[in-house]
């Protein structure tokens, strides 16, 4: 993990949604608004980046993993993007 500007060191968090009939597409444009908030909210000074996401068609699920310096900056990021989350809990990289 590296150190986040101006709020002490970053977590790394997994955000999982859980959305039955989730298309490839949608979770492309959820994703995309995700990432755009995130870029935002660095620019007005809060340490939140994404990592990785992935869109598991079987389960009908998107799994986010996003570096902050709070969960509460994970909430803030997924509610900005319009996009609901069903649990955040935090995780750690290797």
């Amino acid at each position: 993990m590296s150190p986040a500007p101006g709020r002490g060191t970053a977590q790394s968090f997994l955000v999982e949604h859980y959305r039955p009939g989730i298309t490839p597409d949608t979770f492309r444009a959820a994703m995309a608004r995700v990432r755009a908030s995130a870029a935002e909210m660095r620019r007005d000074g809060s340490a939140v980046r994404c990592l990785h996401s992935t869109f598991v068609p079987e389960d009908e699920a998107m799994l986010s993993v996003i570096d902050a310096a709070s969960r509460e900056l994970v909430e803030q990021l997924f509610a900005r993007a319009g996009v609901r989350v069903d649990r955040i809990v935090t995780a750690l990289a290797h």
